[in-house]
């Protein structure tokens, strides 16, 4: 085998297409380099008319293609431009098209604002050492939570968007707004003191701390440590609520649950709700058919009891032989109706035999036999057929003349009618 069909296998030892290999690669770094944040300057900008923008990330030694989708820019307080130094957070893909990895980018910060993103890191790994951030101490949302508190400003658009979700998704229970600063110097100490506040009254099944979207400088307050450390010390569960979807601070790490904006910490508050709701209409429909199955169960076995003591009672054993009399009368006359009919079918027979075998009959057949061949002798006889138009005509000596071919000229012959003779001679 050839060097580079070698180089073309893979480890089942099959050449592979270019789109394979490609796509394997693509699968390697995908799976092998997680997202993070790069550091670099802004060249090779383009605008697509579609809102995507594409360019390079480069430093003294190296340059890296980026992408930031239109979904993602519209999302960016930072205004991209050649020549920008930037941190960019994003993860690596590759174009198999043109066999291009490239970085696509979610977030895109001023390097001015990247220190305070390397303060975050920073603070982020000294307290995530500490156990602070411990999967192991999050606790899962209160069942059906009656009583939240809010953490935030009271005239901020968060606080109105939560009510709103909650009203719409019907939700039942006291919500009470703790008042504080989330933005500005101060603005950490306040809601950490509120926080303290709120678990001293003691009447909170769960706290909600958040506010809406910003940029980082706007957010930075939920990154100080005295209220991520008041978040994770609470004893109260916590929802971290703040800015957007792509927006990630200290106290998401430290609460107990991140809700990617606060219309999403009511979402998840409500659906508690919703879940009990159905559950107790489930229960409600459960009972009903449980009871109505029952109630039938039980007329059934009513009925039943009552065709028994029907049955059994005197008045049904004697209305049920009264059934019996009846029926019996009934076919005894039916049998005595047709027994008659076929004795009086029999003697009929009988009667006809009688009168064909009697001598009267018999002599009174005869007679009508022998008048009828007397009505035919008669029809037959020359008197007859006289009285139908005929003539018989005779010769001297008295014989019936058939034909006129044995008759002479002048000789005498008689002519015999039904009424009378006349003599006749021939010319």
């Amino acid at each position: 085998m050839k060097t580079d069909e070698l180089a073309l296998q893979d480890d089942s030892g099959r050449v592979q297409t270019v789109t394979e290999f490609t796509r394997r690669v693509r699968e390697l770094l995908k799976g092998g380099l997680p997202a993070g944040w790069v550091r670099g300057e802004i060249s090779n900008l383009r605008a697509q008319a579609s809102g995507h923008f594409y360019f390079s990330l480069k430093d003294a030694g190296a340059q890296l293609s980026c992408v930031l989708f239109r979904g993602d820019a519209a999302r960016q307080s930072t205004k991209l431009k050649d020549g920008l130094q930037v941190l960019v957070y994003g993860e690596v893909d590759v174009y198999e098209a043109r066999g291009q990895y490239q970085l696509i980018v979610r977030a895109v910060v001023d390097h001015g604002l990247g220190r305070l993103q390397q303060q975050f890191e920073e603070l982020k790994q000294r307290l995530a050492a500490e156990g602070l951030f411990d999967a192991g101490k999050k606790r899962p949302l209160p069942f059906a939570a009656c009583r939240v508190g809010f953490i935030t400003s009271p005239t901020g658009a968060a606080v109105q968007d939560f009510i709103r979700i909650l009203r719409r998704r019907e939700w039942r229970g006291r919500l009470v707004v703790l008042p504080a600063k989330v933005q500005g110097a101060g603005a950490a100490a306040e809601m950490a003191e509120m926080l303290r506040f709120a678990q001293e009254l003691n009447i909170f099944d769960l706290l909600v701390i958040g506010r809406g979207g910003g940029s980082i400088e706007d957010l930075w307050a939920f990154n100080e440590e005295v209220l991520v450390r008041a978040v994770a010390a609470s004893r109260v569960p916590i929802i971290s609520a703040v800015g957007h979807e792509i927006d990630y601070t200290l106290c998401d790490f430290a609460a107990d649950i991140r809700a990617e904006t606060p219309s999403g910490a009511a979402e998840l508050i409500s659906s508690q709700h919703l879940s009990c709701v159905e559950r107790v209409l489930n229960a409600g429909s459960a009972i009903e058919d449980i009871a109505a199955s029952r109630l039938v169960h039980a007329s059934q076995q009513l009925d039943h009891a009552r065709s028994r003591l029907r049955l059994l009672s005197p008045s049904a054993l004697i209305e049920q032989n009264q059934l019996r009399v009846d029926d019996l009368t009934n076919r005894l006359a039916s049998a005595l109706r047709h027994a008659t009919q076929e004795r009086r079918e029999q003697l009929g027979a009988a009667r006809a035999r009688l009168s064909a075998a009697s001598p009267e009959r018999r002599v009174q057949q005869e007679s009508h036999r022998l008048l009828a061949l007397w009505k035919r002798l008669e029809s037959a006889s020359p008197q007859s057929v006289l009285k139908r138009g005929f003539a018989l005509v005779r010769d001297e000596m008295g014989r019936p003349v058939a034909r006129a071919k044995g008759v002479q000229s002048g000789q005498s012959l008689t002519t015999e009618f039904a009424d009378g003779k006349i003599r006749t001679r021939v010319e």
